[in-house]
């Protein structure tokens, strides 16, 4: 059902992985997409020529530093430049590594709350005004870590909790007009930096185990649960959707 007819989304870290997914699932439903990409320029340039292919001048490319509070202000304004509005933000984007304590130095703060706090925040705020004119929503990408934390991972937790307050904290700031909700994987993709060691599948057995449906999600469980709060709950706002496999049932 082409539910987005008209409607534009702008989804950072789109160029591969849970983004792409996303990317596609709201093209699919007729939307308009602007791709944020940092490094995957070629992965973006493929995923918009594919979608451009299926349906034209419904997708284009954003290059951005999330670091960059200018660059993400000049980002929101080429997406009405180009399109002349902006329903929907997605903001995807995410760094991810291990910081154990001892060992943590001011850049890991910093590369991992530019991207899971320090842009969303930013770039909420400079769509808002746009948002605001079409009634549209933000969706986060938080993280079941963001309640629970995991080993050795203070910083990335720390920054997903503050996402998580965010959220609730927008919601409510930009109401009534805008609606602000969140997504929180579980076990969907392992990183890429991950191996096929031995220790490494055991490790991986080993989180599958503590969710209560004992398998790993996809991408599309993911961009299922963005859909649902983009084009089908008009009355929810400032909530956290765990998309996990009962993984917080469980120590």
């Amino acid at each position: 059902m082409q539910k987005l007819n008209g409607k534009v989304a702008l989804v950072t870290g789109a160029a591969r992985r849970i983004g792409a997914t996303t990317v596609r699932m709201l093209h699919q439903q007729g939307a308009t997409v602007a791709i944020h990409y940092r490094n995957s320029k070629n992965d973006a340039e493929k995923l918009s020529h594919e979608l451009n292919v299926i349906r034209a001048d419904s997708c284009f490319i954003l290059q951005a530093e999330l670091a960059d509070v200018d660059s993400l202000e000049s980002m929101v304004n080429t997406v009405i430049k180009q399109s002349g509005r902006l329903d929907i933000l997605i903001n995807n984007a995410s760094s991810f590594f291990p910081t154990k304590v001892g060992e943590i130095s001011e850049d890991d703060w910093d590369n991992l709350f530019a991207s899971n706090l320090k842009a969303p925040l930013f770039l909420s705020q400079a769509a808002a005004p746009y948002l605001d004119k079409t009634q549209g929503c933000i969706v986060n990408m938080v993280d079941i870590h963001a309640e629970r934390p995991l080993a050795e991972h203070p910083v990335y937790c720390a920054a997903k909790a503050g996402l998580l307050m965010l959220t609730k904290s927008l919601a409510k700031e930009l109401g009534p007009k805008v609606r602000v909700n969140g997504v929180s994987p579980g076990v969907i993709l392992w990183p890429e930096a991950d191996g096929d060691s031995a220790e490494t599948n055991a490790e991986h057995q080993s989180l599958l185990a503590m969710t209560s449906l004992k398998r790993e999600g996809s991408p599309d469980d993911i961009a299922k649960a963005i859909s649902f709060l983009v084009s089908d709950a008009p009355y929810v706002t400032g909530h956290i959707i765990p998309v996990d496999g009962g993984r917080l049932l469980n120590q």
